[in-house]
Parts: C-alpha cells; structure tokens; sequence
C-alpha cells in the first residue's frame, strides 16, 4: 500500500513539472542490443508507439549469462532541449519486487550521438530499488536518450537485486521537453537569450547552458573584458589593431584593420620587406639611401633618400635646382667646371654638356695634366702657408750652416799658430845641442797645412 502510494506521488509530481511540455520520442526510431530470441515482435520501437501493452525487450543478461551488459536508445531526430525522462517497465502482477530487482542499477545518458560516454549522465540507479514507473528530470539537450544496464561477475550488488538472469523489458519510454529549440518555460513559449550557444538554455529558468564565443554571465549578456575573446574569453588578444583599440571579443580579429605595420587575420604579422602602411598595403618607393628598405610603419627611409630623390617617402625626383648645385635639398655644389659654366646634372651630378679644357668627366673636377694642378693649387693659401713656413726654416738652417764654418775657420787659424812655435822651438834646441845643419820637413796637407822648410 506504501509503495502504491508512493507512485502515485511520484507520478503526480511529475506531471506538475512536465505539464505543458511536448513529447520529444513518440512514435521516433529506436535500436535495442539482441532482440530476445523468444520474442522476436518485441522490437525496440514498441517502447515508443505509446501502446503500454506492447514492449521491447531484450536477451538477458547476467552473472552467471553469455551476455553481461545491454542497451536501448531512442533517436529524437534532432538535437533538444529535453525536461525529463520517464520509463515504464514490465509489471507481472505478484512479481513486482523481482521486477524491480531485475531494472535496478540502470544508466540514464543524454548525448549528440550513440556512444553513450560523450553524453551526459543523468541518471545512476543506487541500492534503492527503482520503481516499475520511473520518472527523473534531466534539464539538457541531445539527440539520443540511452537506457543502460549490467551485471559483471565478481561486483557485490546490493540487497534485492536480481543478478541472473536478468530481462530488460521498456513497454514506454517518454522523453518531454521543447520541441522548437531556443525556447523555454512549462509551455515552450519563451525565448532563449541571444547569445546562449546555440541558442540552447534551461528549459525551465531560461539560464543558459553555455554561452557564445565572447560572451559571459549566466544569460550570456555579458562581453568578454577588453583584451580577451573567444569561448568564456579565454583566449588573448595578440594583433596591433588600427588605433590600438582591442580586438573583437568574439572572434579576436581587429575590426577597423590592422596597425601600420602589420598584417594577418590577427594582425600579429610584422610587414614583409618593402611594403609599410595598415594591412601592409603600400609598398616601399625603393629609393632608400643604401639599397635598404623602408619603414614597416611609416613608409620613410630611414637612412635617407637615395641621390637625385626627396620627399619623406623620397618618390619625388630632384629637380629645379640652382645652376651649380645637386642632390638631397640642392645643397651641394658642382665643381664649376662644366664646358661654358654650364650646370652640372641635379640626379647624376655629372656635366652633360662636357668639361671645361683640362677638366676630366664625368664631374670635372680632376684635371689632365699636373702642372695644371699645381698652378691651381699655388693659388690657395694652405700652399702659400706652407712655402713660408719652408723659407723661415731654409733660412734659420742656413744661418746655423755659415755659423758653423766660421767657427771651424777660427780653429783652423789658432791651430797654425800653434804648429809654427812648436817647430822653431825644436830648432833652437838642436842646433845647440850638435851645431849640425838639420832640415825639417812639415807637412801638411789634408788638414790645411802649408809645407814649411827650416834651414839651420
């Protein structure tokens, strides 16, 4: 009596929540493992065609049977916001509790596909024994609702559980929820939020069940903080967007374009060499001075203009210069020596109409011949400098040379002297000494000397 009434207020409340919503699996296709050999009629769609006297079942399963596991799902045909599940299984009346004992431990999954482990779990029978007439709410949404069961030898099962032989036996299974996706509410008459993915949401408060990429909150109307997009914002804004503004907190692409100097969908791809600008759009004038490439960002050379060009891109070519006066901002000077003071070329530099006589082209500022050189250079005051500064020295060295020779004169002359009073006292004291004629010779010749003869 207890447990019939415990039914019934099951059943009642679970019309309270169910009311007003549609039946998703009526009369949908169905696939059961192994049709139980004894009753090929009961096919898995008789869990279906809402006749609660036909049923599927199934072969048994068991500790002790060939088969350990069983399985039985229904294709709603679409994907769902579903509500709740309800399950009546086979009543032999005066075998109501070895009924039960045979469903217990069974799985309940919602799931996109057949393959019941990427689905959700939304029911998990526990040592209770279930009832003939199950009902449970499971506030998801999927395609395919799986009934699933098991008897593995050597698990301990909890008192009142029939573990072989066991028959699977589901005269109706009733899938409830909305049949229009993106509503809500007891009669599916609510919108769902804009940006619930998918516009997927609880099929009874409306929350929902995951948000749009970018996208926050439980209603999903939250955007992603600056800096971040993507699905729940977990990704990083990497580009240089125009402006230095954040990229989409959608999609994570720059929506006014990339910062000059950059490309790519993220715009985190510098400019390849030789283009510059937003989106690397322009390319480079190629008239940097040194061969060189352009800024990425600005377009500008930043070693300067190549000869003969100006401008910040240097695209514009040198022209109108004044006569004598070439390259960047006319600020050098020709040589002056074109034929007939000519000017020289503003690009090349060169004197188109030829040289002046004794001028070498292309820029006339060599001249043929040496002399011609040194006659020009004569005439300019480094070189004058220079011949004044070698007379003062010729003429200091030639003072110290006359100098010298005059005192080496002096000693000359005192060194005579010296000799001629040396000889004749040696005279003297000879003819004293023997009262001989004695001749002696001095001579001197290489240091100067005149030869001398005494007679005694």
């Amino acid at each position: 009596m207890f447990i019939k009434m415990l039914s019934i207020i099951w059943t009642l409340m679970t019309f309270i929540v169910t009311r007003g919503y549609d039946d998703l699996s009526a009369n949908k296709v169905a696939r059961q493992y192994k049709t139980h050999i004894g009753c090929q009629s009961c096919v898995a769609n008789n869990a279906v065609d809402r006749d609660i006297q036909t049923c599927a079942r199934m072969e048994d399963i068991g500790t002790s049977a060939p088969n350990r596991s069983t399985w039985w799902y229904v294709d709603l045909g679409s994907t769902y916001n579903v509500v709740n599940i309800r399950i009546q299984f086979k009543d032999y009346k005066g075998y109501t509790m070895r009924q039960r004992g045979r469903f217990a431990g069974f799985s309940l999954y919602v799931s996109n596909t057949t393959n019941r482990h990427m689905g959700q779990l939304c029911y998990k029978d526990g040592p209770q024994l279930p009832p003939l007439d199950f009902h449970t709410n499971c506030i998801t949404h999927g395609r395919y609702v799986i009934f699933y069961n098991e008897r593995i030898p050597g698990t301990t099962y909890p008192i009142g559980y029939v573990e072989s032989p066991v028959f699977t036996e589901l005269c109706e299974v009733t899938v409830t929820g909305c049949s229009s996706s993106g509503v809500y509410g007891e009669n599916c008459d609510k919108v769902c939020p804009d940006n619930c993915q998918e516009r997927r949401c609880d099929i009874i408060n409306g929350t929902c069940l995951n948000c749009k990429p970018g996208w926050l909150g439980e209603h999903c109307d939250k955007a992603c903080p600056a800096g971040q997009f993507g699905p729940q914002c977990e990704s990083k804004c990497v580009g240089h967007c125009k402006y230095s503004v954040g990229c989409n907190h959608t999609t994570g692409l720059c929506d006014n374009g990339c910062d000059d100097g950059w490309t790519g969908s993220n715009c985190n791809k510098e400019c390849p060499l030789g283009n510059h600008g937003p989106d690397c759009v322009y390319k480079c004038s190629a008239k940097c001075l040194g061969d060189v490439a352009c800024n990425r960002k600005t377009g500008k050379c930043d070693t300067g203009c190549d000869i003969g060009y100006t401008g910040e891109l240097c695209e514009t070519v040198l022209t109108g210069c004044e006569i004598g006066t070439f390259a960047k901002g006319c600020s050098n000077q020709c040589s002056g020596h074109c034929l007939n003071n000519g000017p020289c070329n503003s690009t090349t530099w060169h004197c188109d109409s030829g040289c002046a006589p004794g001028y070498k082209e292309p820029f006339c500022n060599n001249t043929d011949l040496e002399s011609n050189a040194l006659m020009k250079s004569c005439n300019e005051p480094s070189y004058i400098a220079g011949i004044s500064v070698l007379v003062i020295i010729c003429i200091a060295l030639g003072s110290v040379c006359l100098f010298l020779m005059w005192k080496h004169y002096r000693l000359v002359k005192k060194m005579h002297s010296l000799q001629y009073i040396s000889v004749i006292r040696t005279s003297t004291q000879d003819n004293n000494a023997d009262d001989c004629q004695q001749y002696e010779e001095l001579r001197i010749s290489e240091n100067g000397y005149h030869n001398i003869e005494f007679r005694h």
